[in-house]
């Protein structure tokens, strides 16, 4: 309870609408009212590794050395794993006390479905999730192709581009920055890239020694978006927001994995405001590539399509797709989720391990509901490697579709929320 009364706290102080606390903390009342048919999760991987390693620009930017992963270069690690199993558990103990599945249920291949990525993070996030959730259920992950290799259901990648699309993509990314469009981004961002640097130490760098005229690319604030067909929306090299992004993502990794935030800050003591400060550059590069809304349909049609499958399906219960971040945001900017900031975690959107879970539920009158919720693990839950329970849970954040209306119990109609998903997939095939 101690840990509930913590996370409650942290979101009063900042401002954050109260959290729904799932099956741990519905009543009674609600749950003999409302009786849980599926849910579809559409999840993160776990902490991995940077996808850049230190002989890269990455390691030139600092005289310091990164933190001696225990997984190759973009690979979950040993510490990522047995989060995503506590996880695992957690949701198992969830699935029990709402009467989705018993205690040692062993599935079938009709009300369980397990589905990654086919990049090793994704595939072990999954395996790890599925040996805390049914650990006698000899749960089979599915995943497209052999590792590492992106598969086309997650891979954000455009499949519609033409020269009106890039027009409304770069309105609708230039929208974010006001009037000055990606310069104005930059220069918001500009008091955390000194601030990067500034813990990086910078001047003192391989980097700045040699004189590399990389350098100068801190400073430019012009940044180059690309958006081609078959290819993931992306920034060409030489600016600000794209080189002090990997800077950022390594930061981020590198609090969650190193016990002594002291030297996870290359020697300098942080305040868990600095340290979101760190973590707001790469939070700002996903909503810029990936959040413009024609943009977000373009990339999420894939998984869009197949959720909706899944919450269609007649014998499905619970369905895990395992992805990235770039998965999470853009789905949510395709079902029109409102704008929300988390509490208790660096990275306000979409954290290390999140989850989009949709929950079904049938009625006392007889119609079928839904809830939408963002399920994540605390920054303290993160590093302390807390053991999850219906006691101690992990964060859930509701999260609010925009246009659509709850019931006094805080549920959609869930014929609304299948509108919303057919909205999205019209949007796509929209797109010339």
């Amino acid at each position: 309870m101690k840990a509930i009364f913590k996370a409650a706290l942290a979101m009063i102080l900042m401002g954050a609408p109260a959290m729904l606390m799932a099956q741990a903390q519905r009543s009674q009342e609600f749950k003999d009212k409302y009786q849980l048919k599926e849910a579809v999760v559409l999840s993160r991987h776990n902490i991995r590794s940077p996808l850049s390693d230190s002989k890269s620009d990455l390691g030139r930017m600092t005289p310091h050395e990164w933190t001696k992963w225990s997984a190759g270069k973009s690979e979950l690690t040993s510490r990522g794993g047995v989060l995503e199993t506590m996880m695992g558990q957690y949701f198992r103990k969830w699935a029990v006390d709402a009467g989705l599945f018993p205690e040692n249920y062993v599935p079938t291949a009709d009300d369980l479905n397990v589905i990654a990525n086919s990049m090793q993070r994704c595939i072990a996030t999954a395996q790890y999730f599925s040996s805390g959730f049914m650990p006698v259920g000899g749960v089979t992950v599915n995943h497209r192709y052999v590792p590492s290799k992106m598969d086309p259901l997650f891979n954000p990648q455009l499949t519609k581009v033409s020269p009106e699309f890039v027009e409304t993509a770069m309105a609708q990314i230039n929208a974010m920055g006001g009037k000055k469009g990606i310069v104005g981004i930059n220069e918001a961002l500009a008091p955390d890239y000194a601030f990067i640097q500034e813990v990086m130490d910078t001047p003192e760098s391989p980097m700045a020694r040699e004189g590399d005229p990389k350098l100068k690319d801190f400073t430019n604030y012009n940044t180059e978006i690309v958006l081609e067909k078959f290819k993931e929306p992306a920034m060409k090299a030489g600016s600000a927001l794209k080189d002090l992004n990997a800077a950022s993502d390594a930061f981020i990794l590198q609090y969650y994995e190193e016990p002594d935030t002291v030297k996870a800050a290359f020697g300098k003591t942080l305040t868990r405001d600095q340290w979101a400060r760190l973590a707001h550059i790469k939070d700002v590069y996903q909503d810029v590539l990936f959040t413009a809304p024609i943009v977000a349909v373009n990339v999420s049609h894939p998984l869009i399509q197949y959720m909706y499958d899944e919450l269609r399906s007649p014998d499905r219960k619970f369905t895990f797709l395992v992805g990235h971040d770039s998965n999470l945001s853009a789905v949510a900017t395709a079902l029109g989720v409102e704008e929300y900031e988390l509490p208790a975690t660096i990275e306000k959107k979409t954290p290390i391990g999140s989850k989009i879970v949709i929950e079904k539920f049938a009625g006392p009158d007889g119609k079928e509901y839904a809830d939408i919720n963002l399920v994540y693990q605390s920054v303290d839950q993160l590093r302390d490697m807390e053991l999850l329970s219906l006691d101690n849970p992990p964060m859930i954040y509701p999260l609010t579709l925009k246009g659509l209306e709850k019931n006094a119990d805080g549920l959609y109609n869930l014929a609304d929320l299948e509108q919303r998903f057919e909205e999205a997939l019209a949007a796509y095939d929209a797109i010339r």
